[in-house]
């Protein structure tokens, strides 16, 4: 065999072994929000006394994840009418138009315009927070992310909490600030199943 046939033939393996071991990118995967491990919660200051922390029982969404490419995207929908502070009374009274408005501005949501990326985990979620019809852009920390499969559901899943702080004063909804501080931190456990 020439020396010519040798090269062609080494460089044909080469070529083969390069395709069989160059990484494959994860394509863009789809998950579904669990709305019974799905909690936004807020937490305030009471006239000083506590910081009081409530929550959301109905969200819905999905989340998008691409973490060869380091892309992603959230869209979020919150049941405002689902408030549950442990006191039915007053969740009728922060339905009110003082507060959420639920009467003409059933749902809250969240949909992102970016998500930024340390490795292979989002680490921050920029978007759009919309209450009351006012949107603001709002920044959300992740400070957990987990993905893998889900034990009982069989399927792949994700997981992560975020937390971020907004006045409620922008929203159109600051009535008692400062006694009831402006400022609330959301706090949010999603977790969402692969479709």
């Amino acid at each position: 065999m020439n020396k010519q046939a040798t090269s062609v033939k080494l460089f044909g393996l080469f070529a083969l072994a390069g395709l069989f071991s160059a990484p494959v990118f994860a394509a863009p995967e789809t998950f579904v929000v669990d709305p019974s491990h799905t909690y936004p919660r807020f937490e305030y200051s009471h006239f000083g006394y506590s910081n009081q922390i409530q929550r959301f029982n109905k969200t819905s969404g999905t989340i998008v994840v691409d973490r060869a490419a380091k892309t992603g995207s959230v869209v979020i929908t919150i049941d405002a009418k689902s408030v549950d502070t442990g006191y039915p009374l007053f969740n009728e009274h922060i339905q009110g138009e003082d507060y959420f408005d639920t009467a003409k501005y059933p749902t809250i949501s969240y949909k992102s315009t970016a998500v930024k990326f340390e490795g292979d985990k989002p680490v921050a979620v920029e978007g759009l927070l919309t209450v009351k019809g006012v949107s603001k852009p709002v920044t959300l920390t992740v400070t957990s992310f987990h993905a893998m499969p889900h034990p009982l559901l069989k399927k792949d899943a994700i997981g992560a909490n975020a937390v971020a702080k907004i006045k409620r004063s922008d929203f159109n909804a600051g009535k008692n600030a400062p006694y009831v501080s402006d400022e609330v931190t959301l706090s949010i456990a999603v977790e969402a199943v692969k479709q």
